[in-house]
């Protein structure tokens, strides 16, 4: 008997069963192996997982990979059942090396058997699969984009997310596609929140009266208007809701949909490369906003209008005057270097504090308004302020201290300790699965209100809002869990430190601007705590840190 470990993967579980889409995987394998004496002993299937991540990046099949490793690994060959959901691109060049090095056979329904690296006939059939696979998902990108631009242009359809601040979600009917209609499902449209719309016009009218971003969001604070998080809570569990941020205001101010028109296509989904040193390891997702003419208007009013064209376009140009209009999202260059950007937080709200030059001294500053303190119930200075010429010998001098002997052997003691407390990924993988299980439970009350006999239609709205959040929910506990590194052992920590010794001694000759990308390589945050005049300094190698109070002259 050959025992064999299958590889498997289906994309989203939303619109694929992953327990189907496992089991004619293997039904396809094991009628390959079987006449062969071939039996399955052990499986690795990726649901929810692109085919354009590289095995690499998805947890069964890496784990499948390091698996390779072990001569004790329990198998001695492995099948895959679909070769377009297993390889995309060049895929396969990268992969099937590792199994020819480790003299694991690799199976495949196509090839009849096993792959035979000297066959290129062989080596072409998997080439060619991966092309396949990736012109199968560019096709599926257009198809659909084109689709969608169809639907926002002609129909002027809702096509999903969260409905813009001043608007609500309202059912339209039974869904247009047949299939999605039979399981229940929607079409979506927008109606007038009549509670928050008339905090839209304020925004608009306050703007093109001269108000700024940052006074208009100061002022719907101190009137005790909920922001757009805490007027909605369901939809912004991440955030605490308590006051507005100018950003909220932004988005608003420019946001096409309130002229009545449905408007897509204001983003674009691009994939760039995740290390350029290192290919192999694929692209990322990035959100790019892109300019007014690529837009998608709908040819006719759609839903109800808060703010008619010419007053958006007024605003329009006023924010394109003042250089933070739609897109325009870029940080600002600045002449001024700070050796510390970005890694300087305040010690009351947590919030990165910004450089800040006066009188040819440079400063690291919190500002905080009153109604934003008042409303999230802090004692905050309205400044809180540092030296960066104080901050930055304090911290070289306790780098130095720290990675340096005689305090050595104390600092990686410590290093390896803290890896015991609970991380920020511990903390997120704890949420999702309060979440999950949450859902889960909601989800069972609602398919028993729908035996009570419950109106269908509104069950059926409840069960896919929660469905949506568990999927968010399972998906994030995916991401934490490819992330997850294991813990390293002192000596593994050492070796890393000793890596750093040229930095500690960079540090001690670099210029002022030269000194933030040291500072960024050791993975720095400095927490200024105003009342006791202390920086907390934390550094990060892998998932160790390492703190300490040092004293600094400052003020408030």
């Amino acid at each position: 008997m050959i025992r064999f470990a299958f590889e498997g993967r289906c994309s989203t579980e939303d619109q694929q069963d992953p327990e189907s889409s496992r089991s004619w995987q293997k039904t396809r394998a094991k009628a390959l192996i079987e006449p062969h004496g071939g039996q399955i002993v052990t499986e690795y299937f990726d649901a929810g997982q692109s085919r354009s991540i590289p095995w690499q990046r998805r947890p069964m099949a890496n784990a499948l990979l390091q698996a390779l490793k072990d001569p004790n690994r329990g198998f001695e060959a492995v099948v895959i059942g679909e070769p377009q959901r297993a390889f995309y691109g060049n895929q396969f060049g990268l992969v099937f090396p590792l199994f020819s090095h480790y003299r694991v056979p690799l199976w495949v329904p196509e090839v009849g058997g096993p792959i035979d690296p000297n066959n290129e006939a062989h080596d072409l059939i998997m080439s060619v699969f991966g092309g396949m696979s990736k012109g199968e998902r560019n096709r599926v990108k257009v198809r659909v984009r084109a689709a969608m631009a169809a639907q926002a242009k002609v129909e002027g359809r809702f096509l999903g997310g969260r409905p813009p601040y001043g608007y609500r979600l309202i059912d339209l009917g039974p869904h247009p596609n047949p299939s999605k209609a039979a399981d229940g499902r929607q079409l979506h449209g927008l109606a007038l929140d009549e509670v928050v719309a008339p905090v839209v016009v304020r925004i608009f009218a306050e703007f093109l009266l001269g108000r700024g971003i940052f006074a208009i969001a100061e002022g719907l604070t101190r009137d005790g208007i909920p922001s757009p998080s805490a007027h909605d809570p369901a939809r912004n569990t991440h955030r605490s809701g308590k006051a507005w941020s100018k950003g909220a205001v932004r988005a608003i101010l420019t946001n096409p949909r309130y002229t009545g028109r449905q408007v897509w296509n204001r983003q674009r989904k691009e994939e760039v490369l995740l290390d350029v040193e290192d290919v192999g390891l694929g692209h990322t997702t990035k959100l790019r906003w892109n300019p007014a003419d690529k837009w998608i208007w709908s040819e006719e009013t759609v839903h109800p209008e808060i703010i008619d064209t010419e007053t958006f376009t007024q605003v329009q140009e006023l924010l394109a005057g003042r250089g933070r209009g739609t897109g325009d999202q870029k940080t600002p260059r600045t002449r001024q270097p700070y050796a510390l950007r970005g890694a300087v937080h305040c010690g009351v709200c947590n919030r990165k504090m910004q450089g800040h030059t006066a009188r040819g001294a440079t400063y690291y500053r919190c500002r905080y308004p009153q109604e934003y303190a008042l409303a999230n119930t802090i004692a905050h200075p309205a400044n809180v302020y540092v030296r960066e010429d104080v901050l930055v010998p304090a911290l070289d001098k306790w780098l130095a201290d720290t990675l340096t002997p005689p305090r050595l052997a104390e600092t990686l003691d410590a290093m390896a300790a803290a890896q015991a407390s609970p991380s920020i990924d511990d903390l997120a993988a704890q949420r999702a699965r309060q979440t999950i299980e949450a859902s889960n439970a909601k989800l069972t009350k609602y398919r028993a209100a729908l035996d009570t006999g419950a109106d269908p239609a509104i069950v059926t709205g409840w069960i896919a809002e929660v469905q949506a959040e568990k999927t968010a929910a399972e998906r994030d506990l995916r991401e934490v869990r490819e992330n997850e590194v294991r813990q390293l052992t002192r000596d593994e920590i050492s070796s890393m430190v000793e890596s750093l010794g040229d930095i500690v001694s960079a540090l001690a000759e670099a210029e002022p601007v030269e000194k933030t990308d040291l500072y960024r390589s050791l993975r720095l945050r400095l927490t200024y705590h105003p009342t006791t005049n202390t920086v907390r300094a934390d550094m990060k190698i892998d998932t160790s840190y390492r703190g300490v109070m040092d004293r600094v002259r400052g003020g408030t």
